[in-house]
């Protein structure tokens, strides 16, 4: 009688466990300066200096509210205004041409666009002689003109990188 043996399976060799490499010791928490590359610092500068120049002209404005006359006669007066709406005109167009292209940098044109339908509402309300005029001047900036500059707005804001 043969006796058979079970066959012993070959013990697998045991493999290397894989561990991560033990974390150095915390070092002491000591602030270090950190540079700031001239690149970045420019923005700071800039930034300070535009308001600077902001809160430098808070005291211009007193003086140009109490010195300047109430009436006076400008000698250029149509020019200044078609150059106004030249500048509307311009801007609308393109604004629409780089909206239809869909272009982002049509919210730097309808951004100024709408400053400028702004400027053009504020300056035809505050010019206009009493009455008739003021009557018109203030229904072209709240049908039109204001209506145009948050549409314009809207438009710049709409197409500012998301991000």
């Amino acid at each position: 009688m043969t006796m058979t043996l079970p066959l012993a399976r070959p013990q697998a060799r045991p493999r290397p466990a894989i561990t991560a490499p033990a974390p150095a010791p915390a070092p002491l928490a000591v602030p270090v300066p950190v540079p700031v590359p001239a690149a970045a610092a420019r923005p700071n500068r800039a930034a300070r200096l535009l308001v600077g120049l902001g809160l430098a002209l808070l005291p211009w404005l007193v003086v140009l509210a109490t010195t300047l006359p109430a009436t006076t006669t400008v000698s250029h007066w149509s020019l200044a205004w078609v150059g106004l709406d030249c500048l509307e005109a311009v801007g609308l167009i393109s604004t629409g041409v780089l909206l239809r292209r869909g272009d982002p940098r049509r919210c730097l044109t309808a951004m100024a666009t709408s400053v400028l339908l702004v400027c053009d509402a504020w300056f035809d309300v505050t010019t206009s002689a009493p009455g008739a005029e003021v009557a018109s001047a203030l229904a072209m900036a709240l049908l039109v003109e204001l209506p145009l500059a948050l549409f314009c707005a809207r438009l710049a804001v709409r197409a500012l990188p998301r991000g």
